[in-house]
């Protein structure tokens, strides 16, 4: 056995994936429909690292695994984060941000009460609220102040204090949105429906032809009569004695046309009822002359630009009718913007398509790649922010670390999409590869260098205590969350699970309010806060080390 310890300490990469695959294993067993997910890398580390004090990984290694994690958390949180404050963003980021504040107060008294460490008690704040950006900060902030011949044994007080509190900060956010749910007697169906203006649920398309016979619609231009009525339809092909074309804003009705409509059952309904007469014909059907197909988005000239900015219909004689985004099919309207991965059904003429299949790349392999130019520099001005010193009141300098700097560029990129020429997100799929990639890198390197002092300082440092203190924390911001969100705040339950998921950076409880929901309200609910959640937690967590100390 001692034989494979010393092996292992010789060979850290070997180590980083042993543990990493060992904690997928872990992390995919179910209890009771719960599981710990990627989470378990974190303690199968501290198993490994418990084997020997020589145990870990390079530096290195768990400061590149934190920047590519929250980095691309940010790439793709960055469109929803600052269009969400056109709604109640800055409303519901402010209770966010208040529950985090109050979770601090709470840690602050039991440290007191408990005559805690000033680094356990930090390292319960994250772990508590199971926020790993949050504890790698407090262990920068360590090592910038804390001793050389003390280092080691300081540095892994914090991942005592997070680890213990850590499995009720999963647990316990679930325990609070299942028990909520029944009191509350929540339907999430009917939720769902409120807030499909925002895309972010499954839109039941539907397409019906209708004869033009309503006087009002006859004479008017297409812009018009879309200005009047706020119909939230996609007009397709059209039909004038017996020619078919493609409906545009330009367009002008004439008694006897018939027109294509694609969009929502009654938003359909709706625009059949202004236009004329549902027609007896299917135009969508005849595909002699104008044809269509689904094309995978993947040209980079044309990711993070609307429809209306490509004018298809001038440009190339073609439309989009629809776009899937991973799983959701979504009305294309004009102002839609096109993401790498997206699937957009293209109506044209059958001449036509070869052209358009090139304008949007339609290629599986490009989907896969990643632009190393817009990915290295965005990374790498991350990291300068997050060197930044930020001085406090008192004397005291903080740094948004390698935690906060990266997550709030990418913010930023992210909903910038592109500056000229330079596409700064990535593809859907390789987002989450990456994400996945780093954020195991991280738990692993944290678990593997603090297992051999979490098993030795457990008892010393107040592990019962810290783990009865971290629940209570927990549960009562979980519970106060999801009450004073839906009956003061009114806000939509299914949203709300995802709210307090970001709340607490938790993907586990995000994934527990997505099963429940049965649709994507939660991610709606986690992008709008998890940014603010993140930074905040970052930064709290260390205010917490220097003030208790």
């Amino acid at each position: 056995m001692q034989a494979i310890v010393e092996f292992l300490i010789e060979e850290p990469l070997l180590l980083l994936f042993i543990v990493s695959g060992l904690g997928y294993l872990l992390g995919n067993i179910k209890v009771k429909g719960i599981s710990l997910g990627v989470a378990a890398v974190l303690f199968v580390g501290l198993a490994f690292g418990a084997l020997s004090p020589d145990m870990h990984l390079p530096p290195v290694i768990v400061d590149l695994g934190l920047i590519i994690f929250v980095y691309t958390i940010g790439l793709s949180s960055g469109p929803g984060f600052f269009a969400s404050f056109r709604r109640k963003g800055l409303r519901d980021n402010s209770f966010v941000f208040l529950m985090l504040i109050l979770a601090a107060l709470l840690t602050a008294g039991f440290s007191f009460a408990l005559n805690l460490k000033a680094t356990v008690a930090a390292g319960m704040y994250a772990g508590s609220l199971t926020n790993t950006p949050a504890l790698a900060g407090i262990l920068e902030t360590i090592a910038r102040n804390a001793p050389v011949d003390q280092l080691e044994t300081v540095a892994a007080e914090p991942v005592i204090g997070y680890s213990v509190a850590y499995p009720m900060g999963v647990i316990g956010l679930l325990l609070a949105v299942y028990t909520m749910q029944r009191v509350f007697k929540i339907d999430y169906k009917a939720e769902a429906k409120t807030l499909r203006q925002y895309n972010i649920v499954e839109q039941d398309l539907y397409t019906r032809t209708v004869l033009i016979s309503n006087p009002s619609a006859i004479g008017v231009p297409v812009s018009e009569l879309f200005r009047r009525h706020e119909w939230d339809v996609v007009l397709s092909r059209i039909r004038r004695e017996g020619e078919l074309a493609l409906t545009t804003g330009d367009t002008i009705f004439n008694a006897g046309d018939e027109v294509t409509l694609i969009g929502t059952p009654e938003e359909v309904d709706r625009a059949v009822a202004g236009l004329g007469r549902p027609s007896g014909e299917q135009l969508e059907l005849d595909r002699s002359e104008y044809d269509f197909r689904r094309i995978f988005v993947s040209n980079h000239d044309i990711a993070g630009r609307s429809l209306n900015e490509l004018d298809l219909p001038r440009a190339y004689g073609a439309i989009v009718s629809r776009v899937r985004r991973g799983d959701i099919d979504l009305l294309a309207r004009g102002d839609t913007v096109l993401e790498l991965g997206d699937r957009a059904r293209v109506v044209a003429r059958r001449t036509d398509m070869p052209r358009i299949t090139a304008l949007f790349g339609d290629s599986y392999k490009a989907l896969s790649e990643v632009n190393l130019l817009t990915l290295s520099f965005g990374l790498a001005l991350g990291v300068l922010i997050g060197l930044i010193p930020i001085p406090l009141p008192g004397g005291v300098v903080i740094t948004l670390g390698m935690a906060g700097g990266p997550l709030l560029v990418g913010l930023v990129l992210g909903a910038v999409r592109r500056t000229r020429g330079l596409v700064w997100t990535i593809p859907y799929s390789a987002n989450l590869t990456l994400r996945q990639i780093g954020l195991s890198m991280l738990l692993a390197g944290i678990g593997i260098r603090s297992g051999y002092t979490f098993l030795t300082n457990f008892t010393a440092s107040g592990g019962l205590q810290v783990f009865f203190a971290g629940a209570f924390i927990t549960l009562l911001i979980a519970f106060l969350t999801l009450i004073i969100g839906y009956k003061v705040l009114k806000v939509p339950f299914g949203m709300l699970t995802g709210m307090l998921a970001g709340l607490g950076t938790q993907p586990a409880a995000l994934g527990f309010g997505l099963q429940q929901a049965d649709n994507e309200l939660p991610n709606l609910g986690y992008a709008l806060v998890f940014p603010v959640a993140t930074i905040t937690k970052v930064i709290v967590a260390q205010l917490l080390l220097i003030i208790l100390s």
